[in-house]
C-alpha cells in the first residue's frame, strides 16, 4: 500500500507538471493577436519525469482594452453635441427676448385745418357822386364798389340813368348810357372809379342841365 500510494503520488505530480507545461504552451499558442508560437511542445508520457523537449516561454503582453484593439466589445461613440438652444435669460421686466416691455407713446393727433369754402363774388356800390363839368350836357360821376365775396369780379358793365332837368326843375327825360366795369375787383376789396357821363348836346338847351341819378351794375 505505501508503494502504491507513493507511485500514485509521483505519477500525479508528473502528470500535474506535464499538464502545467501543456497549459502554459496552449496559453501561449492561444494568443493569436501577437503571432507567437510555442516551440517543441512536450509529448505526454506516463514514464517521463520532465518534458523531453525544450520549451520556450514567451511572456504575454498586457491585455488591451476592447476599444483600442477592436477585437471585442463595442466602442462607445462620443455623444452628439446638443442642438437644443439654451433658453434665453428672462429680462427683469418679464418681457420676451428681443422686445421691449415699454409701450410707445401714442402719436399726437394732428389738427386738421379745414379750408374756408369759396364763395362767389358779391359786389355792392354806393350812390353816385356827381361833379359838373364845363359843358352842361356832361358831368363826372364817381362810384365806390366793394366786393364782399370770396371770388374776384372779373368783368361787368355799369349803366347810368341821366335825367334832363329843365329850368323850372321839370324832369323832361332819362337817357341811359353803359360803361365798362373797372374790373377786376378782388375778393374783399374796394375800388373807386370816375366816369364822364354825357348826353347829346341838343337835348340840353340853354338853361337846362343833367343829373345822373340811376345806376345799375352787371358783373361776372
Amino acid at each position: 500500500m505505501p508503494r502504491s500510494t507513493w507511485t500514485a503520488g509521483r505519477r500525479g505530480a508528473l502528470l500535474g507538471a506535464s499538464a502545467a507545461v501543456v497549459c502554459v504552451t496552449l496559453t501561449a499558442c492561444g494568443d493569436t493577436g501577437d503571432g507567437y508560437v510555442a516551440i517543441g511542445p512536450p509529448h505526454p508520457s506516463t514514464t517521463a519525469v520532465r518534458p523531453t523537449g525544450s520549451v520556450t516561454l514567451v511572456p504575454l503582453d498586457a491585455p488591451k482594452s476592447p476599444a483600442s484593439t477592436g477585437t471585442s466589445g463595442t466602442a462607445t461613440s462620443p455623444a452628439p453635441a446638443s442642438t437644443t438652444p439654451t433658453p434665453a435669460a428672462s429680462s427683469p421686466t418679464g418681457a420676451k427676448s428681443g422686445r421691449s416691455s415699454a409701450h410707445s407713446p401714442s402719436p399726437t393727433p394732428t389738427a386738421v385745418r379745414t379750408a374756408a369754402p369759396v364763395t362767389p363774388a358779391a359786389l355792392t356800390w354806393g350812390d353816385p357822386v356827381r361833379k359838373a363839368t364845363d359843358q352842361r350836357w356832361c358831368e363826372d360821376v364817381t362810384l365806390s364798389f366793394r366786393n364782399s365775396g370770396g371770388t374776384a369780379v372779373r368783368s361787368g358793365t355799369v349803366t347810368f340813368g341821366t335825367h334832363i332837368i329843365g329850368a323850372l326843375g321839370i324832369d323832361w327825360a332819362t337817357i341811359a348810357s353803359t360803361e365798362p366795369l373797372p374790373a377786376p375787383i378782388a375778393a374783399h376789396a374796394r375800388k373807386d372809379h370816375t366816369w364822364t357821363v354825357c348826353v347829346d348836346a341838343w337835348r340840353v338847351p340853354l338853361g337846362m342841365h343833367i343829373e345822373t341819378r340811376d345806376v345799375s351794375v352787371v358783373w361776372l
